[in-house]
């Protein structure tokens, strides 16, 4: 295992140039091995997941739903402020960023943006969730990839390129996941549930995410500084996979099927459920519209 690992050190160096020292020693990111493992076994419960649970009860998991999602809320909102913060101090530059040009503010973003690469194996708790209450509908081709890959990216951007231009899509990520995290919470309150009336901008935002962080990481393409060109060229490619998937989703959902989507929507929610964010739909849809012969197993 150990010549292995070498071996695949030696190959990233080659292909992507030194690692960046500062993250030396940090937990998870010293090895690829560990983040891609778990990669693996993330997909192998996606798969085999829904297989396992054909003939059970499904699981309500509310309980636990109710702290995960306060929970994510709570993080995404300190890598929020603790990344703006961090931009202000080091007086990052909006067209291009080095990663090595701003001192103790670089240190503070790469400390925050460790916290946000590790979420991403958190947010895998979103499907096994999907999973466990037998919403297997909510497990969508983008749900997976958008999981799937950023936890592997994020590694590499970590080891690499752990702050300067690597910020921006973070920041906007952590902003719209305040919103999204906080919309799951807010709808396992029965009595918030009919008030729930912008989830459809919650998409609507994560759009125009993927679209700024196109427009500002093209601005260190055209305006070029220290940051590594493959790195931005990377995230542009990435950025669009994620655009062409996110309007599908957008259209199939909203626009497609017009004025009875919208009754659907208004039935769902006077039955308690609310539609899809983020390519699923809500943690919190009750199960008994889905799966009415079935009866709920306690969490």
């Amino acid at each position: 295992m150990e010549h292995f690992d070498a071996s695949l050190s030696t190959y990233f160096k080659a292909l992507l140039g030194p690692r960046d020292t500062r993250v030396k020693g940090w937990f998870l990111l010293d090895n690829y091995i560990p983040t891609f493992i778990c990669s693996v076994i993330y997909l192998l419960i996606v798969w085999l997941g829904p297989k396992y649970m054909r003939n059970k009860q499904p699981f309500s998991c509310r309980g636990i739903l109710v702290v995960y999602n306060l929970g994510l809320t709570l993080l995404s909102l300190y890598m929020f402020c603790e990344l703006v913060t961090g931009v202000w101090e080091g007086k990052y530059n909006f067209f291009c960023q080095g990663t090595r040009t701003a001192g103790e503010s670089d240190m503070k973003i790469i400390r925050v943006l460790w916290w946000y690469y590790f979420s991403k194996l958190i947010e895998f708790m979103d499907t096994f969730f999907f999973i466990l209450r037998k919403n297997n509908h909510q497990i969508t081709v983008l749900h997976v990839y958008h999981h799937a890959s950023m936890l592997n990216i994020w590694w590499f951007v970590m080891n690499w390129v752990p702050c300067g231009h690597s910020y921006f899509g973070a920041t906007l990520n952590s902003f719209i996941h305040v919103l999204m995290y906080s919309y799951y919470g807010l709808s396992s309150v029965p009595s918030m549930r009919p008030y729930l009336w912008w989830k459809k901008y919650i998409t609507q935002g994560q759009l125009l995410q993927f679209v700024l962080t196109i427009i500002q990481t093209s601005c260190g393409v055209i305006w070029p500084c220290t940051f590594p060109l493959g790195w931005l060229y990377f995230q542009i490619g990435y950025m669009i996979s994620l655009i062409a998937l996110f309007t599908n989703f957008y259209i199939q959902t909203y626009n497609k099927k017009g004025a009875s989507r919208r009754k659907d929507h208004l039935k769902d929610h006077q039955n308690g459920s609310v539609a899809a964010v983020n390519g699923h739909t809500n943690s919190f849809s009750p199960l008994e519209n889905n799966v009415k012969p079935r009866k709920l197993q306690k969490d």
